[in-house]
């Protein structure tokens, strides 16, 4: 599920989670396509999903969040030079409320008219197809319950939207764990969870004062032929240490060529708050010139895909 008005983490939180260093690389992952295959002619559909075995995997002041480890199943292969790999997964989830966490839900999907009192909502199961090659969970199905385990509310949409996955997604977790499952390795929740996930690349501060600071999340790093593509988060800074703006950017990078282009993400200031900058993105690549200091990025970049190469090509279809 993606909770539909989820929330942008705060910015002093965020700010304060960010620690710097290397990632280890990840490995290569071996597939038993048999027990998958088994899998998926068995448990595709779960009859009952809310009295399945669930795997805790995080929890906050709001919600708590569970997957069933035995439901994720491989739904789709390409065959490579490498043999399968998985270009869709499906897994079922579980998500418990507090009362905030209930009345938060309820009134992003529209129903705190049909439940005024939160407390009806005690937790929610959703059904989950997950492209590991795009980062991206699409909500097939979705349960809510009372503390009975009564069935209140549910819906069903083989078309939902897809999402992709990046650190302000609700689902994070859930596709993580699920991916992990699918390939047999525990790469992708160590890397949404390490100290390091996100890596200085880029700092400045001008004769004025004002300070540039850009941080890649590596947990969202992969290759697509020779583009680094990598969700970003830019914050500036007065010389009295203020926030100034922050853009949260989805970049693809054209490492030989030492170019790069927006492909999406949001803009924050202290006056106007979160907006959308999908309308002013031009998809045009810019290019950064080696004489600027801004061609430390690039470098940046480089070294970590040379030094993290499995990881960056990790479920690649090439």
């Amino acid at each position: 599920m993606d909770k539909r008005m989820y929330q942008l983490i705060g910015l002093s939180l965020l700010a304060g989670s960010f620690v710097v260093g290397n990632p280890q690389p990840a490995q290569a992952v071996q597939i038993d396509f048999e027990h998958q295959t088994a899998a998926a002619e068995n448990k595709t559909e779960k009859e009952n999903p809310a009295k399945e075995q669930w795997y805790w995997l995080a929890s906050d002041d709001n919600y708590s969040k569970y997957f069933d480890p035995e439901s994720v199943v491989i739904t789709r292969t390409v065959e490579t030079a490498r043999g399968k790999v998985p270009t869709e997964v499906q897994v079922w989830t579980k998500t418990s409320y507090s009362y905030g966490g209930a009345q938060e839900t309820l009134a992003a999907y529209g129903l705190s008219e049909k439940f005024p009192d939160p407390s009806q909502l005690s937790f929610s199961t959703a059904q989950l197809v997950i492209k590991p090659q795009y980062r991206t969970v699409q909500c097939v199905a979705e349960h809510f319950y009372n503390a009975n385990g009564d069935v209140i509310w549910s819906e069903a949409n083989p078309a939902a939207k897809e999402r992709e996955i990046n650190s302000q997604q609700f689902n994070e977790a859930y596709y993580a764990a699920a991916v992990d499952q699918a390939f047999h390795q525990n790469k992708e929740m160590e890397r949404v969870k390490a100290k390091n996930r996100w890596l200085t690349v880029f700092d400045s501060t001008s004769p004025e004062g004002i300070y540039t600071h850009i941080k890649a999340d590596t947990s969202t790093m992969r290759m697509q032929g020779s583009n680094l593509v990598f969700w970003q988060w830019q914050e500036v800074k007065d010389a009295n240490g203020q926030v100034m703006e922050i853009k949260f950017l989805k970049v693809a990078v054209n490492l030989p060529q030492a170019t790069e282009k927006a492909i999406a993400g949001k803009y924050w200031t202290p006056k106007d708050g979160w907006k959308s900058l999908d309308a002013a993105i031009d998809g045009q690549y810019r290019m950064v010139s080696r004489a600027s200091e801004e061609y430390r990025y690039i470098i940046e970049l480089r070294n970590y895909v040379e030094n993290h190469s499995a990881w960056v090509h990790r479920y690649g279809l090439d």
